[in-house]
């Protein structure tokens, strides 16, 4: 139970780490590209709002110092017109100290006629100016409120044009646009994330599976005179050559040999299938021959880099046949004087064909003998008859399956769970073989160092791979 929890948290974690991955890299990208598409036209707006701000500080000042000139002249002129004020003020009362009633009686008439006139004179004097200062007073109190007006105005231009001066990050205000603009994407693509492997799946295994097994299997050839002998695996085996027979095999499962056998290089299996051979790794071979008259020389197989893989002798006598996938593989052994009959098989136009995925079948054809390798083992399935099954029949992992008897209806059938499809543990569809026969497999489904490297590169050439029956 423990085990199952950790696992869980475990996916979880996977989960919201690679949606995190998502938003990130969805932000960021489009951040990017908006930043490399807009940089250009906000420095151009930048420069034009500066030189705006700039010409409108420029004005600001001029208004100012003409401003600062009419405050200057309006002071002085107040303080001229004060000052005169002021004169006339003495004057008035230095002139009326001169009236008493002594000189108003027996002073001289026309004296203080001429000092009548003239506080008559200062007291209109003195009354303008106190006239003008009243006008001018007003106008320097307008002429400040407009410096006041003037000055905020110069403080938020200065403000502006320093803003605008400095160099500004766009990460913000990039972040920023892109989330609103790519927000219900990247909830979509969240969604599709989470949920759409589990809708997926669900709609091949219940809805497009069903519907695409039912047809009719696809058989290769009639009933055989003879079946293919399928011996024990091992980890390495041992094969016997007789005098007249060479064995062609893949370096790397050469482990030893007897001496006196003559070997020498061969670069592709069969040079009628060149491209097949390149594709399953069946080029460079070593051929090893045994040409002496009589006894038998030994031969040691063995994969050196997998200890997981076993080997096994399939022995295809005369009349007999096996269709196999050339990627399992690893050796054949012939007589010397013989050639290797391989049948190629074509279903493109079988509905059974598309669905499996596999279009080309190869059929090796005896007498040979075939050594072949599966992960942790190869066991032969052989179909016989049973009481109270009309025709016999078996399923099998797809993935595990290596060859089969060209007698037997071939086709494929949806996985037997829905959890163990999802949970990646079968594939979406079994192979089925139905007749009486025998079919050869692998006791596990491993991946191979490719998977191992790269899993989806690993995919689209399995993928090629079976689709040309490899």
């Amino acid at each position: 139970m423990p085990g199952i929890i950790i696992k869980f948290l475990t996916w979880v974690a996977q989960k919201f780490g690679v949606a995190i991955l998502i938003v990130v890299a969805a932000l960021a990208g489009y951040g990017l590209w908006l930043f490399v598409k807009e940089e250009h036209s906000l420095e151009v707006e930048r420069v034009e709002k500066l030189a705006r701000a700039i010409v409108d500080r420029d004005q600001l000042l001029a208004a100012k110092a003409e401003v600062d000139q009419r405050l200057t002249t309006l002071r002085a002129d107040l303080e001229k017109q004060r000052a005169r004020a002021q004169q006339a003020s003495k004057v008035i009362a230095t002139l009326r100290e001169l009236e008493s009633w002594w000189e108003r009686w027996f002073g001289n008439r026309a004296q203080q006629s001429a000092n009548a006139e003239q506080i008559a004179s200062m007291e209109k004097l003195r009354k303008e100016s106190l006239g003008f200062v009243d006008d001018l007073q007003r106008g320097l109190t307008k002429v400040v409120f407009e410096k006041d007006g003037i000055e905020s105005a110069l403080v938020r231009v200065n403000g502006e044009v320093d803003y605008l001066e400095q160099t500004r990050s766009g990460v913000r205000h990039y972040l920023a646009t892109a989330w609103e603009r790519l927000k219900w994407y990247i909830i979509v693509a969240l969604a599709g994330y989470f949920f759409g492997p589990t809708l997926w799946s669900i709609t091949l295994f219940y809805g497009l599976a069903p519907v695409m097994a039912r047809g009719r299997p696809i058989r290769l050839g009639p009933e055989p005179a003879a079946l293919p002998v399928v011996g024990e695996s091992h980890v390495s085996i041992e094969a016997r050559l007789q005098p007249g027979e060479i064995l062609r095999i893949k370096e790397k499962y050469l482990q030893a040999s007897d001496e006196g056998v003559g070997r020498r290089t061969r670069f592709v299996l069969d040079w009628r299938i060149p491209f097949t051979s390149l594709a399953c790794g069946l080029v460079e071979l070593v051929e090893l021959r045994h040409a002496a008259a009589e006894g038998e020389r030994r031969v040691t197989l063995s994969n050196g880099t997998d200890p997981h893989i076993e080997m096994a002798q399939v022995t295809v006598p005369a009349g007999a046949s096996l269709v196999l996938r050339p990627s399992f593989l690893a050796g054949v052994v012939q007589r010397e004087d013989e050639s290797l009959v391989i049948r190629r098989h074509w279903r493109i136009f079988r509905w059974q064909a598309w669905i499996g995925g596999q279009f080309r079948f190869f059929e090796f054809v005896g007498p040979c003998r075939l050594f072949v390798a599966g992960s942790r083992g190869v066991r032969a399935e052989c179909l016989a008859d049973r009481e109270g099954a009309a025709t016999p029949a078996r399923r099998t992992n797809q993935d595990a399956t290596i060859g089969f008897t060209p007698n037997l209806d071939y086709r494929p059938v949806r996985a037997e769970t829905f959890w163990s499809y999802y949970r990646g543990m079968n594939p979406l569809f079994d192979d089925l073989f139905a007749g009486r026969g025998l079919f050869v497999l692998q006791e596990t489904a491993a991946e191979g160092s490719a998977a191992r490297s790269g899993r989806f590169w690993s995919t689209v050439w399995s993928g090629v791979l079976k689709v040309f029956g490899l």
